[in-house]
């Protein structure tokens, strides 16, 4: 492999998508693409969001779709196909917190929506985005999972076993795309500081009857680290996997938690 002065560096124009990439880990996975000269271009079902993306960064395509609705996905994937004729780099990363409660207590509507988004919304992108990455010579996918991916979750049962499932999907997708250069990876974050993690806290406090700061505390003292991630640590990762340096790198789940011991 010939060494270059920033082997980090993208590959030139590259093109991405990144779904739900309006806010929170999303957009700084697009911010990151973005910063290094790639195209960018997100999808969210947050129409404020995406006001702000477009007055933001008007640079960037992007579109509303609810990523757990088929034609919508097919749709997208269709003006991206016709605006830049293909595709390099795919994440998968839309998702929802879904409900949290004991498993008696999950109506089976919130189990439906969960599964809905966490894992159909991923193989919906999968299967109109990987046409589209064929014929790519940095062709990439990476699908967003958790630490909950790897690790049993009490009271979030939903959300675990999607996660779960997300990592299946990338190992199989891994084998079957690999013949054709196409590399599948999974990033499994862990307690990311930002709006979305309070949400999940105060959510469990509730749940636990008990407040915000000892539900914190208590997931703070599962992380060997004992400090939560970034969405930037996050982004990075994924850039690293686009980049020359992770060109042999596939089929692998990638923890990015603090070393995350137990939930």
């Amino acid at each position: 492999m010939n060494q270059t002065s920033n082997p980090v560096a993208l590959p030139e124009h590259l093109r991405v998508f990144v779904s739900a990439g309006a806010s929170g880990i999303g957009r700084a996975i697009a911010e990151a693409f973005a910063d290094n000269g790639a195209r960018v271009w997100v999808c969210d079902v947050w129409e404020d969001a995406l006001s702000t993306i477009q007055a933001e960064r008007p640079d960037w395509q992007a579109s509303h779709c609810d990523v757990s609705c088929e034609p919508e996905v097919a749709a997208l994937f269709s003006a991206i196909r016709e605006a830049w004729g293909g595709l390099d780099v795919l994440v998968n990363n839309a998702g929802i917190a879904g409900p949290t409660a004991e498993v008696e207590a999950i109506a089976p509507n919130e189990w439906r929506r969960t599964v809905d988004v966490n894992l159909n919304g991923q193989f919906y992108c999968a299967h109109h985005g990987v046409p589209l990455l064929r014929g790519s010579g940095h062709a990439s996918m990476i699908c967003i999972s958790s630490v909950a991916g790897r690790l049993g979750y009490a009271r979030r049962t939903p959300y675990a076993a999607t996660k779960w499932a997300v990592v299946g999907l990338m190992k199989s997708l891994a084998i079957e795309l690999g013949p054709e250069g196409i590399r599948v990876n999974a990033i499994l974050p862990g307690f990311v500081e930002g709006p979305r993690f309070r949400g999940v806290i105060s959510a469990r406090a509730e749940s636990l009857g008990t407040t915000y700061e000892a539900v914190e505390q208590g997931y703070l003292e599962k992380v060997s680290l004992r400090r939560m991630v970034t969405e930037e640590d996050v982004a990075n990762t994924a850039l690293y996997l686009c980049s020359p340096l992770g060109r042999s790198i596939s089929g692998q789940a990638l923890s990015v938690c603090g070393n995350v011991e137990t939930l």
